[in-house]
């Protein structure tokens, strides 16, 4: 296995890259002056938005490999490791990255809600396409940034950089909601088979091994981060992922009471739950009757 280099620091990165360290906790990193590089696989100690501008091989993200192209962006947290298959040839990198480390956002709306961006967590096969106006937004708010990491830091300096950051990925925001739309066929497709591997999992004997599925299963299952996976999920039906499971699990549960042989707890240990109150707690809560009632009831 190819060896990881780790790079915590925004100016051991700049270094690497033939840029300077205008700010210890923020950059925007010129790729084409850095030296030409073979692939390798590294870890960052903070965030990184990348906007590429060539093609530079196979990009492995989590256990996948990824076709990345001209034009898209990836987010990388602190601590995701990120890399590119080594084929042992030498490109020349080419486009802009956004780096900014956790401690400038303590403390600031971002910081708080830095979170509440979940692409990145996004992994194979889910980074932004952007359109030529998109990117264009997007080089404009790189190139704020830029013009106050140039002039003489003072103490407006930190709130107009981290809040065009905020801005930057607000647009990614609704860049990937209009993504989701786009891609609304093949989105459909995905929903399909989360609903056959549903199915599929109560067939099985899943719920006795495993116990209740959960949306993580579902989304290594169709070979997408969860992140990901739960928002497509959110956009197309409105539900998160784990309402849908949750009320599949329920329609099923209305069946099997049907079956007046079987008592509620062999229900609820069909069905996966570990406790027969937690499944019919759960059931009276989006029904309006407990089990029993509702077997009475019909």
């Amino acid at each position: 296995m190819e060896e990881l280099i780790r790079i915590d620091t925004i100016s051991q990165y700049n270094t690497n890259a033939n840029n300077e360290t205008r700010h210890p906790l923020v950059s925007i990193v010129d790729l084409s002056k850095a030296p030409k590089k073979q692939n390798s696989r590294f870890a960052l100690g903070f965030y990184a938005v990348f906007l590429k501008e060539i093609k530079c091989g196979d990009l492995k993200y989590g256990c996948n490999y990824y076709d990345y192209e001209e034009g898209t962006m990836i987010f990388v947290a602190p601590g995701q490791i990120l890399g590119v298959e080594n084929n042992g040839e030498y490109y020349q990198p080419a486009g802009q990255v956004l780096l900014f480390h956790p401690d400038l956002i303590r403390g600031t709306s971002l910081g708080r809600n830095i979170n509440e961006y979940g692409f990145f967590s996004y992994d194979v096969n889910e980074a932004l396409h952007l359109s030529e106006s998109e990117r264009t937004i997007i080089l404009d708010c790189l190139s704020k940034i830029k013009f106050e990491l140039q002039h003489t830091i003072d103490k407006h300096s930190k709130t107009l950089i981290v809040n065009t950051i905020e801005l930057f990925l607000n647009y990614c925001v609704r860049f990937y909601d209009r993504q989701f739309i786009t891609r609304e066929n093949s989105n459909k497709g995905t929903i399909e088979k989360f609903e056959m591997f549903l199915n599929t999992y109560y067939q099985s004997d899943k719920p006795q091994t495993i116990g209740l599925p959960s949306v993580a299963y579902f989304a290594d299952q169709l070979h997408l981060s969860s992140n990901y996976f739960g928002d497509l999920i959110k956009k197309e039906t409105g539900k998160t992922a784990q309402e849908y499971i949750q009320l599949k699990i329920i329609d099923i549960a209305k069946e099997k009471i049907f079956d007046k042989s079987k008592s509620v707890s062999q229900i609820a240990y069909e069905l996966g739950f570990k406790y027969p109150q937690h499944f019919s707690r759960s059931f009276k809560q989006h029904v309006g009757h407990s089990p029993n009632e509702y077997r009475l009831l019909n």
